[in-house]
């Protein structure tokens, strides 16, 4: 019953949408640089921490919050984000979100203080909601059949390849020590680029807009911040700041905001109104599975990359530049299998994803078994067999789960669709920092498991999850 109300509704949506000039090769190179710049810069930041510690004398908290304060607006405002670009332009959208990124990014490099990082950094986040959407919409609307296969192929490439070069570009750029800027560079890099980019998506990149624009859904879109506000605050927070009576009480709140907020679209859908987020667009098979899915996904993914750089650094002591390198096998083998995803989805259907999470689980497993045994003497090649694997796995994995939720997003509510994927898949990352990096913090301080046993505990129980997506997976509909 749910599926059969879901499937016509988009394809009334789908139809009435009006023809979007087609995305040309140079225009699709362009988007991806656009979304390369936002995910570069949440994982940026990682390897260079301890370096901005001693340079502005942060506190633990305060140091948490610069990454925290990007991923919190970066996650609140994405939907919104989307909602913005189908209704004024995701052109338009694009290149104003691409502007306001390259200006934080300014003011993140040329930061005086902590406090002011860490304001410039929310500022940052805020831009890259407003950017990272358009890619997805921009990509849909002007791609179909083989071609947007390819394209959200290329687009998961791009976000799997710049979560690891995130880690290595910050850890090269801090251990030069640039003009002896020490961790400026991080963020000034991005100056360039993206004035380039906007000088390139002038010219090569199409607009669309939805046929049928919706309004802003004002209570949506406060409950919804309210939603992730509540949960990632405290999460991201609170072990920092030592659990003070707000954290609980914010995270008291977190379910009956989620089931206002549920309230509220299922209200407003019924009443023929706009939401924010449309139920019936969650109750479509490839959107509800993908989604449920994406979760655990990108929780694993996100607190592996924090617990796997903090380990390196602080346990194995290889510094920024060698625990950047130390990703390396991994970056290769994730680019290059996510190019190939869309032959073996066109070959394959639906084993892909399943096969890919097995592929995953016994990286995870290789690695924990590589660590015991030659702890504490560990090198980079003794990594990389477990970190080729490991990448294989996420790369079978991240593309086709695109391709699975947003083949059934009809074309005027791609920005919706794109938003709601990428605030699941943000939120996501940093609960699984949140959750495992806490319990890594706990575990690896003198006295208690050490750094050896934390990092083995933890990589155990990705494993454990990376085994449960392979299961789910199965239940995913053919990406074809």
């Amino acid at each position: 019953m749910t599926t059969s109300t879901a499937a016509p509704a988009s394809a009334t949506v789908a139809a009435g949408a009006p023809a979007s000039p087609g995305l040309t090769q140079a225009g699709l190179v362009t988007v991806l640089l656009g979304a390369a710049l936002p995910i570069i810069d949440f994982f940026i930041v990682n390897v260079a921490l301890p370096t901005i510690d001693a340079d502005l004398h942060a506190s633990t908290a305060t140091l948490e919050l610069v990454v925290a304060a990007y991923g919190i607006a970066y996650a609140v405002l994405l939907v919104l984000g989307g909602r913005l670009g189908d209704a004024f332009g995701r052109r338009r959208l694009f290149l104003l979100g691409l502007m306001l990124f390259t200006v934080t990014s300014l003011a993140c490099g040329v930061a005086p203080d902590a406090s002011t990082l860490v304001l410039a950094r929310a500022a940052q986040g805020a831009a890259s909601a407003m950017l990272l959407p358009q890619v997805l919409s921009i990509i849909q609307a002007g791609t179909t059949g083989e071609r947007r296969a390819r394209a959200l192929g290329m687009f998961g490439a791009t976000g799997g390849i710049c979560t690891v070069v995130g880690q290595l570009l910050g850890g090269l750029l801090v251990a030069a020590d640039l003009w002896g800027a020490s961790w400026r560079p991080i963020f000034l890099v991005n100056v360039p680029i993206g004035i380039a980019g906007l000088l390139l998506a002038r010219r090569t990149v199409p607009e669309s807009r939805s046929s049928n624009p919706l309004g802003v859904d004002r209570w949506g879109t406060s409950l919804l911040a309210v939603s992730l506000l509540s949960l990632l605050i405290p999460l991201m927070e609170g072990r920092a700041l030592g659990w003070p009576w707000w954290t609980i009480a914010l995270l008291v709140l977190f379910p009956f905001a989620v089931y206002g907020f549920a309230r509220v679209e299922s209200r407003l859908e019924r009443a023929g109104g706009s939401p924010l987020l449309p139920p019936a667009l969650l109750r479509t098979p490839g959107v509800r599975h993908g989604l449920t899915l994406a979760v655990p996904y990108f929780g694993v993914f996100g607190s592996f990359m924090f617990v796997y750089a903090v380990t390196l650094q602080s346990g194995l002591h290889l510094g920024p530049l060698g625990a950047g390198l130390a990703l390396t096998p991994l970056a290769v083998a994730y680019f290059v299998t996510s190019l190939l995803t869309s032959r073996l989805v066109a070959r394959f259907g639906r084993r892909v994803v399943p096969t890919g999470g097995l592929i995953l689980t016994a990286g995870l497993v290789v690695l924990a078994v590589s660590t015991l045994l030659a702890w504490p003497d560990v090198s980079i090649w003794q990594l990389a067999p477990a970190m080729v694997l490991i990448g294989i796995g996420n790369g079978m994995t991240t593309s086709p789960l695109f391709r699975v939720v947003l083949s059934q997003v009809p074309a005027d509510l791609a920005g919706v669709g794109g938003g709601v994927l990428t605030t699941t898949q943000q939120t996501s990352l940093a609960l699984g920092v949140a959750v495992f990096g806490s319990l890594f913090a706990s575990l690896s301080v003198p006295g208690s498991a050490g750094y050896e046993g934390a990092f083995v505990l933890i990589i155990g129980l990705l494993a454990g999850l990376a085994l449960l997506i392979s299961a789910l997976a199965r239940k995913l509909p053919d990406p074809r």
